[in-house]
């Protein structure tokens, strides 16, 4: 029997919610275990499993980091901004959309976050104080923080590629000008996309190996086990938890463990694995424990996002 479009609604629905509550999951789990060793997490906490708080932040349970949190600001612009913004953005014809988004980093980092990497500082206030939406390459730029907060911009371009691909790396470069820091927020973003549009685990896994032949330096057979915020260590931890593990909770939880900058390399298996079962289907002792206000923040986000891919595409169908 054919699919219905209401079904094909509610299973991207589905898929994409459980993308951006996986993100914030395993952000939120993996924050408590951040900067520690593999035998560090063990003594201390066994296995890592539960969100609790803690961590060197010492957060409240259920509390996310800047993975999550500027993810929600770089939302926040591309919905303000709406499908003119994108549009213009995608055909050079205007860079008002990624102003835009340069105030809302400005407006996070204002706002006191929890946490912001040296990078995406440096970045953000290169732009506040000189309005410059792009700093030159830089071979110290190549960390996980523009990967990690790409996600809005896979959701608002389902079905647009072009635009996928140029706002990616335009919101990426406000921070980031590296040439593995965009390899690796195109190639997730790639996946993700994929898994939404319903690639099984197989499919993924097909994905991956055709994305690391092309890009050699994320090779992760054998793992080296390094989960670094340097972006390459940060892709490998990613691929090959996301590859090992089909279930949602065992590939979290194994990510987690492996500690070092666990909240980023947690936040982006958990957004894969998020897509891959959907939210209907992630562990609700963990979507329980997130903040309400962070729930809310990204289920209407989530909405809105899809709305715009919509716009979009008629746009680009019309």
């Amino acid at each position: 029997m054919a699919e219905l479009p209401t079904q094909r609604f509610h299973a991207r629905f589905d898929k994409a919610l459980g993308a951006y509550l996986g993100l914030a999951i395993g952000d939120a789990l993996g924050a408590t275990v951040e900067f520690m060793r593999p035998r560090e997490i063990l003594l201390h906490h066994g296995t890592h499993r539960d969100i609790v708080g803690g961590g060197w932040l010492k957060l409240a349970r259920g509390q996310v980091t800047d993975d999550t949190t500027m993810s929600l600001a770089l939302g926040d612009a591309l919905l303000a901004g709406g499908a003119s913004g994108i549009t213009a953005l995608r055909d050079g014809a205007d860079d008002t959309l990624l102003r835009r988004i340069g105030d809302a980093y400005v407006a996070w980092w204002r706002a006191g976050p929890v946490d912001c990497g040296n990078t995406c500082r440096r970045g953000i206030l290169r732009y506040l104080h000189e309005g410059s939406l792009s700093g030159p390459p830089n071979d110290g730029d190549g960390g996980n923080g523009a990967a990690m907060r790409n996600l809005p911009v896979a959701l608002a371009t389902l079905g647009d590629r072009a635009a996928f691909e140029r706002l990616s790396i335009a919101q990426a470069h406000v921070t980031h000008h590296h040439p593995l820091s965009d390899a690796a927020t195109l190639g997730l973003g790639r996946l993700l996309r994929g898994l939404i549009a319903g690639d099984d685990h197989a499919r993924l896994c097909q994905r991956i190996d055709q994305w690391v032949a092309e890009e050699p330096a994320f090779r992760h057979t054998p793992y080296r086990g390094r989960a670094t915020a340097y972006v390459v260590d940060t892709v490998q931890t990613v691929l090959h938890f996301i590859r090992a593990h089909e279930d949602v909770e065992d590939a979290v939880i194994a990510t987690v463990n492996q500690g070092d900058d666990a909240d980023t390399t947690g936040a982006l298996v958990g957004m894969l694995a998020g897509a891959r079962c959907g939210a209907s289907r992630l562990p609700w002792r963990w979507v329980s424990r997130l903040q309400p206000a962070t729930v809310r923040a990204i289920t209407d986000q989530t909405s809105g996002l899809l709305a715009l891919a919509d716009q979009l595409s008629e746009v680009a169908h019309g």
